[in-house]
């Protein structure tokens, strides 16, 4: 089960003017479950993306890549799970292509304005001909209310859809913002085994979208981690309608810039988190606070180390307040001229070690009343500097193996 993870509520995911999204059973790995979603998108619209840093990247990935940097906007999207298109060389892109060429066929555009996804299993021949015949019955489900049963067609291993919803003003208008994702296991910063879209009807100028993509990717999705591996398929795409009718943002640093980011990175951000509490096997969420570092990226460093440890993640599993793992974690971080001496560690608001020693009047049932709870924040002050970051993590069960050995059955 989740952990602390509602299921979403199709009333709180608001239609996105000039965004609708078609749902189907196309049969693709399994029988009798969504799997083929599209996305259809009204002339204007501004759109970009970001992707896996896995150089073993899957074919609509590349794909998505080529038509992103294209002249042509984006007018529509293709999504398959069950079938991953990765590790499929020339005939993998060919069969991508062909899925951007049915739909666009279909819709009277380019297929350069379509952008593909999968997700799934690795290595196997996606079966593009189940999905050129599911394609007219996605386009005839497409609603602008649909983001809810999107959310559930794009699904692998998760227990449980993931979407969410915010408004808020933006240039004087109420601007709406609604957003899906999909992902629980291969989960690594630099772009997990996820899928997101985020839409809003704000009105930005293409050429701040690359910005505004990067900027939510590494508010939320680049600070999870279920289990360290860097997938191929991982994909966050960001589209702004253009129909609330604003002046255009044209800066993220504008007092309208920051107003939609902040709306934006709300959603980002809970997607990000209920990837994590929906993590394989997952029985516990854990934020992972570094603060007191030189710069943030020694405190990510540390962060992550402690995040990626199996042997951090097992202890919080068990309750085990093996506590000298997580000492362990940020001395091989990476940060060189770290001085032991300077660090203190807390568990919530447990003081358990202080100058990089056991805390004298720490006590071992004070560590485990802690790591018994569902949710859990460590932190670590590294005592040489004002920066911060902030990883949300979870544990590590015999359920994660379990999942993962039997995926492809």
């Amino acid at each position: 089960m989740p952990v602390n993870l509602p299921l979403p509520d199709a009333a709180s995911l608001f239609p996105i003017d000039g965004v609708r999204i078609g749902v189907t059973e196309a049969g693709i790995r399994k029988a009798n479950r969504k799997d083929l979603t599209v996305v259809l998108l009204d002339a204007g619209a501004s759109v970009s993306g970001v992707f896996t840093s896995n150089r073993f990247c899957a074919a609509p990935v590349q794909l998505c890549r080529q038509h992103l940097d294209g002249a042509q906007g984006i007018r529509a999207m293709v999504i398959n799970t069950g079938n991953a298109n990765a590790g499929t060389g020339a005939d993998g892109l060919a069969r991508a292509r062909r899925s951007c060429e049915a739909l666009a066929s279909r819709l009277g555009i380019a297929p350069e304005q379509v952008l593909p996804f999968s997700t799934g299993v690795i290595m196997e021949t996606l079966p593009v001909e189940r999905i050129e015949a599911g394609l007219d019955a996605a386009i005839a489900d497409a609603s602008a209310t649909n983001w809810l049963k999107a959310a559930e067609g794009i699904m692998t291993t998760d227990t449980q859809p993931k979407a969410f919803g915010v408004q808020g003003m933006v240039g004087g208008r109420l601007v709406s913002v609604s957003g899906i994702s999909k992902g629980a296991g291969m989960i690594r910063p630099n772009m997990a085994t996820m899928l997101g879209f985020i839409a809003t009807d704000a009105c930005v100028d293409q050429a701040v979208m690359k910005q505004l993509a990067l900027a939510l990717a590494e508010g939320s999705f680049n600070r999870v981690t279920v289990d360290g591996d860097t997938s191929t398929n991982d994909s966050l795409v960001v589209i702004a309608s253009n129909r609330a009718g604003h002046a255009p943002i044209t800066s993220l640093d504008s007092e309208d810039g920051k107003a939609l980011l902040a709306l934006m990175l709300e959603v980002a951000r809970k997607l990000a988190q209920a990837i994590v509490r929906d993590g394989e096997g997952a029985t516990k969420f854990i934020s992972v606070v570094v603060q007191g570092g030189r710069s943030e990226e020694e405190c990510r460093k540390a962060a992550y180390a402690i995040a990626h440890s199996p042997l951090v993640k097992t202890a919080f599993f068990a309750s085990d307040p093996n506590l000298g793992r997580i000492l362990a974690a940020v001395g091989y971080a990476g940060i060189e001229d770290l001085d032991q001496t300077g660090i203190e560690l807390y568990l919530d608001d447990v003081h358990v070690a202080t100058q990089g020693g056991r805390n004298p009047s720490y006590q071992e049932a004070d560590g485990q009343r802690v790591m018994k709870q569902s949710e859990i924040t460590v932190r670590v002050d590294l005592g040489r500097g004002a920066a911060t970051q902030t990883v949300w993590t979870c544990d590590f069960s015999h359920e994660y193996v379990t999942i993962n050995a039997d995926y492809r059955s």
